[in-house]
Order: structure tokens, then sequence, then C-alpha cells
């Protein structure tokens, strides 16, 4: 078996929300799918990858520089052992060849959608559903049936005021959400906590509300943030700061005495423990939520 082809398109997807990083008024996404040779059900099987909203399409590098290095290689060495299925670590190795070690640009986001593809093909062509298949070859085999979702909302939008945040919370709850999340740091720290507590009006209690900065905070920011937030017992702050910055998540860590998370723009290599807690609050739970796109890998 083999790959045949690998299509990627640039779709549009702008809109006028922001958070305090970046606004999307210019934003685009990149899908890509790889075709194989292989036929389930009577159609040659297709494997589909997509990066998401805030991740610029990336079909230059994709059309430039990866896919072509698949599409050249000699269609066996990207096989696993079987030579039934494809080896996404191989794909992987073969599309990052000639690539100098580390960085944490938009390469990274251009190889982990064309990886995301690779899965998404190498599980239909094993007949199991991607999260079965991840858990036989990197656990002992068991799989949760169910999984935790949160609704992502609150970014700023020109003219939103408190009661259409307020609105737009109470439609997550109303399609049964049992958490949400919002934007900080895209106003001032004041208005923030408008903000937040316009939410908690109507969800209800802190632990049904995740904040995240998206990483725009300096070190004295982040705790001024941590300090305020403290009084809320939130389900998590997360991305106080750039998430390469570990001095800044080890001292917030330290002083913040809720959850943390972080771990959606490491890249992959450069993953390192989320920093320990000192003594007194060891259990404090600290997430780390990794994005496939940003680590460049879903392995």
């Amino acid at each position: 078996m083999k790959i045949v082809a690998i299509r990627e398109k640039t779709f549009p997807i702008a809109s006028p929300i922001r958070n305090a990083v970046i606004d999307f008024s210019k934003m685009t996404l990149s899908a890509v799918a790889v075709v194989t040779d292989a036929v389930r059900d009577g159609r040659p099987v297709v494997g589909y990858g997509f990066n998401s909203n805030g991740r610029y399409g990336q079909g230059a590098l994709l059309r430039e520089r990866f896919i072509p290095r698949v599409l050249e290689a000699d269609p066996r060495t990207l096989l696993d052992e079987t030579a039934e299925n494809l080896d996404p670590r191989r794909i992987w190795d073969c599309a990052m060849r000639n690539e100098k070690p580390g960085g944490h640009g938009e390469r990274s986001v251009a190889v982990g959608t064309l990886d995301m593809a690779v899965w998404d093909a190498v599980a239909k062509i094993a007949r199991k559903p991607l999260y079965r298949l991840l858990a036989e070859r990197y656990g002992d085999g068991r799989v949760d049936e169910t999984v935790f979702v949160y609704a992502a909302g609150g970014y700023y939008y020109p003219g939103k005021d408190h009661a259409q945040l307020h609105d737009e919370m109470k439609r997550y709850l109303d399609r049964g959400y049992t958490v949400v999340k919002m934007k900080i740091g895209g106003a001032s720290l004041d208005e923030d906590l408008r903000r937040i507590e316009a939410v908690l009006e109507v969800v209800g209690k802190g632990s049904a509300l995740a904040v995240d900065a998206n990483g725009r905070f300096d070190l004295p920011t982040a705790l001024s943030y941590g300090r305020a937030l403290s009084r809320y017992g939130l389900f998590w702050y997360e991305e106080a700061g750039d998430p390469l910055d570990y001095e800044l998540q080890a001292q917030l860590a330290r002083e913040y005495p809720g959850p943390l998370a972080t771990g959606e723009d490491r890249v992959r290599g450069q993953v390192r423990p989320v920093p320990r807690p000192p003594a007194h609050r060891r259990g404090v739970r600290r997430f780390v939520a990794p994005c496939a796109k940003h680590e460049g890998s879903v392995h």
C-alpha cells in the first residue's frame, strides 16, 4: 500500500474576535487530505487533518517542503513492520528530513497538520477509532469511553458588553457543558474582573469557569492577575505567560493557589515537566494541555 496523493487547501475563517494577543481579522487554516490506495468499505481511505483557529494556514510550507518530501520517498519506507499500514513516525521523520532541529514557529503547525491526517488514515486502515489505536500502541489498551470537554469562548468582540458575555455563557450551559472558558488579558485587570464576575453570575461557581491569557503576561502581571483571581476558585488559570518562560511558570506555580494549565504552545522536544508547587500546595491540580499542531505531532 502507499500514499497516492496529499492535498492541502487554505481556507479563510476571519472574524472580528480577539484574545489578549491576536485578533482573527485575517485568520486562515489549512486542511490536508492524505489519499491512500487502501480500500475500506469499497472506497479509498483518506485521512484528514486541519489546524485550528488561531494558527494560520500553512499552505506554503506544506506544499513547498513537507508534502513533496513524503511523496518523493520510496513508499516502502513509510510503512510499518507489517507493510499493511502507514507508519506515522516514519512519515514524520521523512517530512522533517533536512530541517534544522529546534524552533517553535510555523513549521510545527504545518507538519502537525500533516501528521494529524496521517494518523486519521492509519486508524481508518486499521478499522479502529484513533483513541483506541493510540491506547493500544502507547498505553495498556484500556480506554476511557467518555471524555471531559468544556466550551471555550468569551473572546473580546467589538461592542460586546457584559450582558452579551453572560448570554454567550448561558448558551453553553444550555447545550450541556458544565465548564466554560473565557479570555482574559485583553483589557485592564479591573475590567477583566468585572467580566469574570458577569460570567460567574450565570455559571454559579468558580469551579465551572476557566480563564486563558494566551501567554500575554510578564511575571509581575501574571502574579497580579493570580492574586486577584485566587478569590474565585477557578477551574484553571491558563497560559499566563510565554509557555517557554519556565521561570515565570515556576514562580506562578509557587504563588497562585489554584489549578494552572499550560502546554498548548509547546513544541515536540521542548516539553518539560510542569513546575512542581511547594510542599504546602501538593495536591493542587496542574493541567498539561498539548496541541497536536503546535507539538508538530500526535505521538
